[in-house]
């Protein structure tokens, strides 16, 4: 049996060496992959958590709108005073997003009008120097 020169143990030792560095790598990438894939099924048991939380809101909350509890009368026109005056607000709302909108329409109309105006002037203008041009 032969022993190995200098020049191979050198090449081995530097092969040993990055094998050794893969190998350090694809553990310690494993154990990053194990630890995020644990994070991601800890936060989708949190999601699944807070939408049953939300359900039971919803279904809590659509109950007590079944089973109204009664108020006494001026608690019930007080609500009713609450509404109406909701209703009214929400209607002088939509008025006033209306009026903007067609306000907006208008002065775009007018803005646009005015320009197309300027152009015909223009147009105008150079038509009649091109007559004069030919005169």
């Amino acid at each position: 049996m032969e022993i190995p020169t200098i020049p191979e143990q050198t090449f081995l030792l530097i092969v040993l060496i990055i094998v050794a560095i893969v190998l350090i790598i694809i553990v310690s990438q494993w154990k990053s992959m194990s630890k995020s894939k644990n994070s991601i099924a800890l936060l989708e048991k949190e999601i699944e958590l807070k939408k049953m939380s939300m359900v039971e809101k919803d279904i809590e909350s659509k109950r007590l709108m079944d089973n109204p509890i009664p108020l006494p009368q001026d608690q019930q026109d007080n609500l009713s005073a609450i509404r109406q005056s909701t209703t009214e607000a929400r209607s002088r709302v939509g008025y006033l997003h209306s009026e903007i909108n067609e306000r907006l329409a208008r002065l775009e109309a007018e803005t646009e009008q005015r320009k197309l105006e300027k152009m015909l002037a223009e147009i105008e203008e150079k038509e009649n120097k091109i007559k004069n041009m030919k005169k």
